[in-house]
């Protein structure tokens, strides 16, 4: 009797290693890790799956060929700002005054008092992290950040316990990394003073000594000629930095690589990670082991050096074991835009290519290239490999697709504009959205229906200052397109239905609050 006890003691140990070890496999199938690749102005046409020429993306094909890859997804707004600030609070951007396209000293967009995303999975009991162009505002104020001392608020107020990020964007400045709230590599020697009111005395200007852009020549009188930052001219002045300065053929480099560190040191946990790529944003610069890989010039090679990211995280999950039981989501912050303040010759080198994907517009502009974008859901086992789905579906609503796949309650007033649309980001419901609802550059407001595409009146330039020869698609009079038979937004038969029309403002209407 006394040995089987001692037996059974000893025993015990084990099996409840075992069984600890089974709860926390079902803990952690009920917690996926979640990665969001967000591109930065990638078309949809830009992606060999979405049939490109001309440039090869090889990587993200095949997460495309184990997923379900979506031809009516939508970001929230053709331009870059608002449709960042939508996926990561679940409102829409046009609901506030000071969500336009951030300037590189803008204080935070999104308040500390606000639910993130981010929130949601780190009371869920993951790890979170962001990466890349953040463009959402640091600090508490615009304008009166210190550069060269911890920032007061960041990105760790909002539900990130971990970021590496861009300020702003690749054409602002300052043209410096972040790590958690203060800049990477400071160097005491150079302090850093930006400024988007004044230059500073003794600094050469991009408008003034076009001989110094010995990396990018600015287009010239369409802004991008200020501050020179590594031989390429910047929205915005800027003085100092020394060593903390980055050069721009590194950037994927360094984005990629912090990424691929965080996902090794948190494996063995849950983590939730907002990947947001530099590419392929102007000032478009990619490593030399890039170039020529498209045959379309910066741009090109560019959206190649986009798709090795994506290999690179691919390449770590299938490593370390993680890619059955991690959700990952490609896309892109809005539409294609090609001349944008730099002389790139990504138009003239096209050579057949659209990176609209046969559908009108542009970054910037009403129509709808500017805000239907490439979207890949992988979940082996959870998702159909190979799907493609045709449900219309909105960054808008990932927010709370994911609070409903983890239970989370969130706080009342968080997320007011996510829904739950878990069944049609899995592929699973073929219908998604009623409606999504498009912003453009101007803040003008567009409805999109299965069957019809409406625009609101506005007012504006036909073409984007900074980008000539883009079509914004401002009018003063509605717009309406049948979708169905004219998916290239051709044919304006606004006046002969106006009870389509009537249907349309009504929808706008109620979202604005009117009725």
């Amino acid at each position: 009797m006394r040995k089987d006890l001692l037996a059974c003691a000893a025993m015990m140990p084990a099996a409840l290693a075992t069984l600890q070890s089974h709860a926390q496999n079902r803990s952690r199938e009920d917690r996926p890790n979640v990665i969001i690749i967000l591109a930065d102005d990638l078309g949809y046409g830009d992606l060999g799956c979405y049939g490109a020429r001309n440039v090869v993306t090889p990587n993200v094909d095949a997460v495309a060929s184990k997923g379900v890859r979506f031809v009516n997804a939508y970001a929230t707004a053709s331009v870059s700002t608002p449709s960042r600030y939508s996926i990561l609070t679940g409102q829409y951007a046009w609901r506030r005054d000071d969500t336009d396209i951030a300037v590189g000293d803008a204080g935070m967009i999104i308040r500390p008092e606000q639910y993130t995303i981010a929130d949601l999975f780190k009371n869920a009991g993951y790890s979170t992290a962001a990466f890349g162009k953040w463009h959402l505002g640091l600090g508490d104020k615009g304008g009166e950040q210190d550069w060269n001392a911890p920032l007061p608020a960041g990105l760790g107020d909002i539900g990130f316990d971990y970021s590496y990020i861009m300020a702003a964007t690749g054409d602002r400045v300052p043209c410096v990394f972040i790590e958690n709230g203060q800049v990477v590599d400071w160097d005491p020697s150079a302090p850093i003073e930006v400024s988007y009111r004044t230059p500073f005395e003794g600094e050469p200007l991009a408008a003034d000594h076009p001989e110094l852009l010995y990396n990018l020549k600015s287009t010239p009188g369409v802004g991008h000629n200020q501050a020179i930052v590594n031989g390429i001219g910047r929205i915005g002045y800027m003085k100092g930095g020394g060593r903390a300065l980055w050069k721009d053929e590194n950037i994927a480099d360094s984005i990629t690589v912090h990424a691929l560190r965080f996902i090794e040191s948190h494996k063995d946990e849950p983590f939730f990670m907002y990947l947001a790529t530099n590419d392929v944003h102007v000032p478009r610069f990619p490593h030399e082991r890039f170039r020529g890989m498209s045959g379309m010039g910066l741009r090109g090679d560019a959206i190649a050096e986009f798709d090795w990211t994506v290999g690179s995280v691919t390449g770590a999950l299938s490593r370390l074991g993680l890619e059955d039981n991690t959700i990952l989501i490609i896309t892109s912050d809005n539409g294609p835009v090609l001349e944008d303040g730099y002389m790139d010759r990504a138009a003239e080198l096209l050579n057949g290519h659209d990176p609209s994907g046969n559908l009108r517009g542009n970054k910037y502009g009403v129509y709808e290239a500017g805000a239907r974008v490439p979207a890949i859901v992988r979940w082996p086992g959870k998702v159909t490999e190979g799907a493609l789905s045709e449900a219309i579906v909105s960054q808008l609503d990932l927010f709370r697709s994911f609070g409903a796949m983890l239970d989370q309650r969130i706080p009342k007033g968080g997320a007011p504009d996510s829904r739950d649309a878990l069944p049609a980001w899995l592929g699973r419901d073929p219908f998604g959205r009623e409606y999504v609802i498009e912003q453009a550059n101007n803040r003008a407001l567009s409805v999109r229906t299965k069957e019809w595409k409406y625009v609101d009146q506005s007012e504006g330039p036909a073409e984007y200052r900074f980008s000539p020869g883009s079509e914004t698609g401002y009018m003063g009079e509605p717009q309406l397109f049948h979708l169905t038979t004219d998916p290239k937004e051709r044919d304006n038969v606004a006046k002969d239905h106006p009870d389509v029309v009537a249907s349309m403002v009504q929808i706008l209407q109620r979202e604005r609050g009117c009725e």
